[in-house]
């Protein structure tokens, strides 16, 4: 009868070891499980209901197409497919119109006129050949407080965003690369002393280059703000006549056109 409790007492002895090695780990267990506290159980609602409403909310996209559209909303979209298509038909027609003139006996000559208007245009824009058309006169007077080379270059810059297609000041041909300073109490424009009165001679559209030169903060106002006069003049044809001397560049050169085969 005394047996049992030294047996019981072993298994005491041999359980003590185990449950030590398992203490560290379960207290650990214990102190990282997640509390079923009334904030935990809100954010699990929150997050729920926010995946929910994603997901239903791409579901609603994916699904969405013209069958949802409004009647306003569908004929909308008709009338610009029908203008697109109008649009890219009269083109199509134009491109076929020069083809045909192209391929005609009449073609050459036909070639001929449209290299030459491209060859007029481009020696208009870089100032190789004189220019008529509507257009104004800008005349700027005053002493160097009133007008420096930055004056005339802002006019300048002024004039071309109002749609200026060519211009001179005095008998200087104004191009792309065209440029203001100051030397020696004077202005000069590439190079090319001026004198005053500085007379802006423009083509292009008389009423907008009026418009523009008289625009609030510009430079008629900041002129006329240092004691300087600027005068602008309409009218129904000017002669742009200066012509400007091209030079080859010494640095840029054409990029090659792709071969056929490539």
């Amino acid at each position: 009868m005394e047996e049992a409790p030294v047996e019981e007492a072993a298994a005491q002895k041999a359980a003590e070891p185990q449950e030590q090695t398992r203490s560290p780990w379960r207290r650990v267990y214990l102190m990282a499980r997640p509390r079923p506290t009334r904030a935990n159980l809100f954010a699990l609602l929150l997050a729920a209901l926010l995946g929910f409403a994603i997901a239903t909310q791409v579901s609603e996209t994916q699904e969405q197409g013209l069958e949802d559209l409004r009647q306003d909303e569908l004929v909308r979209i008709l009338d610009d497919v029908s203008q697109n298509g109008e649009r890219l038909d009269t083109e199509i027609a134009e491109l076929e119109s020069s083809r045909d003139q192209l391929r005609s006996e009449g073609g050459s000559v036909e070639a001929v006129r449209s290299a030459q208007e491209r060859l007029d245009a481009l020696g208009i824009l870089a100032g190789t050949v004189p220019a008529t058309g509507p257009g104004v006169t800008v005349t700027l007077d005053g002493d160097g407080d009133a007008i420096s080379a930055t004056v005339l270059l802002d006019a300048m810059q002024e004039l071309r965003d109002a749609g200026a297609e060519a211009m001179q000041v005095d008998d200087v041909r104004l191009v792309a690369g065209s440029y203001f300073t100051d030397a020696d109490g004077s202005i000069q424009a590439d190079g090319q002393t001026l004198t005053r009165p500085y007379t802006f001679t423009v083509i292009g559209d008389a009423q907008t280059l009026s418009s523009a030169m008289e625009i609030p903060g510009g430079i008629t106002e900041s002129v006329r703000g240092r004691g300087g006069q600027v005068t602008v003049t309409e009218q129904d044809e000017v002669s742009v006549d200066a012509l400007h001397r091209v030079s080859s560049p010494r640095y840029a050169r054409p990029v090659p056109e792709p071969s056929a085969s490539r």
